[in-house]
Order: C-alpha cells, then sequence, then structure tokens
C-alpha cells in the first residue's frame, strides 16, 4: 500500500529535531508523499526546504489563524513567492488559506474582515497562477463557497482539498460539485464522532483524499483526556506514520480493503494537485538505477 499524506506540518516547532525520523518512519509504513502547507510568511521557505529535502511537495498560502499577526505586506510578499516559486515542481497549492469564525476573537472586527480579505486575495492569486487551493474551513461553509463561487465566475471549478472536513452531506456535495476533495484525518476514527463516520461512509469514494495535519488532529489512540493530562501523561504527537493506520479505520467503516482505500485516494490526490503525478514520476526515476549503474 501507498498513501499520500495531503496535509502536514513536518515543519512545526513540535517536531524539532525529530522531523527526519518522523518522515523515514512515515515511508516506512507507506507514505510515499507529503503536501507541507505553509501557515505564514514566516515558515515559506521552511516548507519549501522540508519539500526538497524529502523529496515531498508544499503549498504557499497565509491561514486566517494568522491572519492578525501578518504584517501589512504580508499578501505582496505572498505574491512574491509564489511568482519566485512557481516553476518550482513541488509547488502545488495555494494554501493553507480560508476562514475561521470558530474562535472568538476572528469573529469580531477588525479580524472578521480582514480575514476575508486575506482569503479572496489568496483565491485570485491562485486563479491566476493555474494553481489549486488548499481551504482551511471551521464554522465557516456557507462564506467560504460564496467566495469559491464568486472567484471562479459562473460555471467555474476548482482544484483542491478542503482540509479537515466536518461539515454535511449536502455541504460536502457543494463542495464536490466545485471539483474538490475533502480531507479525512485523525478525527474519523473516534466513535463520538458519529456525523463525520456517517459522512465518511456517504460520500463517493472519489471524493476522499487522506491527511493527518501533523501535529494535530490525532487520532484516537495518540489523544490523552484533560484529565490524563493533569494525571501526568503526555499527549500523543501525531505524525504522518499514523495515516495507513488512520485509513485502515476509515477502510473499514466503508467496508473495503485498506488497499482499496489507498488507491482510491492516491488517485484523488493526483486529480485534487495536477503536478503531483509528473514530480511522483520524476522522484521514482531519480531513485531507480539505469541499466548502466546496476551492472558497475
Amino acid at each position: 500500500m501507498r498513501w499520500i499524506d495531503t496535509h502536514c506540518h513536518l515543519d512545526a516547532p513540535e517536531f524539532g529535531a525529530t522531523t527526519p525520523s518522523q518522515r523515514a518512519r512515515a515511508a516506512a509504513n507507506g507514505v510515499m508523499h507529503c503536501v507541507l502547507p505553509s501557515i505564514a510568511v514566516t515558515n515559506f521557505e521552511a516548507v519549501r526546504a522540508l519539500a526538497h529535502q524529502n523529496s515531498d511537495s508544499y503549498c504557499l498560502g497565509i491561514t486566517p489563524m494568522n491572519v492578525p499577526y501578518a504584517a501589512d505586506d504580508a499578501l505582496s510578499q505572498l505574491t512574491a513567492a509564489v511568482q519566485r516559486h512557481h516553476g518550482d515542481p513541488r509547488l502545488m497549492a495555494i494554501g493553507e488559506i480560508g476562514l475561521d469564525f470558530f474562535l472568538p476573537e476572528l469573529c469580531k472586527s477588525p479580524w472578521r474582515e480582514r480575514q476575508q480579505d486575506f482569503f479572496y486575495t489568496q483565491l485570485r492569486l491562485a486563479r491566476a497562477h493555474d494553481l489549486p487551493v488548499v481551504v482551511h474551513s471551521r464554522r465557516a461553509v456557507d462564506p467560504i463557497l460564496k467566495a469559491l463561487r464568486q472567484v471562479a465566475g459562473p460555471g467555474g471549478r476548482w482544484r483542491g482539498v478542503v482540509h479537515a472536513f466536518n461539515g454535511s452531506l449536502q455541504q460536502a456535495q457543494a463542495f464536490t460539485k466545485l471539483g474538490f476533495k475533502l480531507g479525512f484525518g485523525g478525527a474519523v476514527t473516534y466513535e463520538r464522532a458519529r456525523q463525520l463516520r456517517t459522512l465518511a461512509t456517504e460520500l463517493p469514494l472519489d471524493a476522499i483524499v487522506m491527511e493527518t495535519d501533523s501535529p494535530d488532529m490525532p487520532p484516537r489512540w495518540l489523544y490523552k483526556s484533560a484529565e490524563q493530562r493533569a494525571a501526568g501523561e503526555q499527549q500523543g504527537i501525531n505524525s504522518p506514520a499514523e495515516l495507513p493506520r488512520i485509513g485502515a479505520e476509515l477502510a473499514a467503516l466503508r467496508g473495503i480493503t485498506p488497499e482499496a482505500l489507498a488507491a482510491a485516494t492516491t488517485h484523488n490526490a493526483l486529480d485534487a494537485f495536477p503536478r503531483l503525478a509528473a514530480l511522483l514520476a520524476a522522484d521514482v526515476a531519480r531513485s531507480t538505477p539505469s541499466p548502466l549503474q546496476e551492472t558497475s
């Protein structure tokens, strides 16, 4: 089985010096590729460097949670970075971008309006450079759908992923109608997540991609309750290495084999990120010895 983690933050401080070993463990578990979204101007180069070091890929964008801390010229810096690296085959998308109306402070002026300004500008940037988008959405599905439709224009479609989707079936269908895939990760492993688990079985298989959002969104076997943490137990750190086990649980919910889910979600990831197929083929070609090398 070969899996693609379509959303992980290997540059996060929680990993620190363990990033190379975490990526190696993921590879040993069958995770052949990771997509590393950025969250702010300050980590653009970090995700790019990691993608090149590990034969992975990256996205450039500013998350809604980072809008309050973004400099006045942050969007100009993003535009310059996208123009500078547009020819880099490891640049997959504009992301992680979106709207977050879950955090109370982000729902108030001026941050609500600034979030929307950042989102619309980044959507237009993606459109101008023919790149997919990786969308962050918390309690903001309707305004996000409105923005996507407005920027795409009548009948316009998108490529990309709605990260950590946790909406209704109708909302899921609205996103897939626009061309998006929906990201599923550790949250689907919790029995109490009944709506999400039901959705994961009702959606067409061609709508789903896998992600960990590591080090966040831990699956149930890494999660520690507040009481456990108060008693001194440490929260487990999620990593791309957990993806195959998460995938096995999702496959069981759908009544298919993990192999079938891995194959389908890999195909879906290639559809979400059109540059990815050529990149994977080039990476395989580089890692395969030529006949001359084998006999020398």
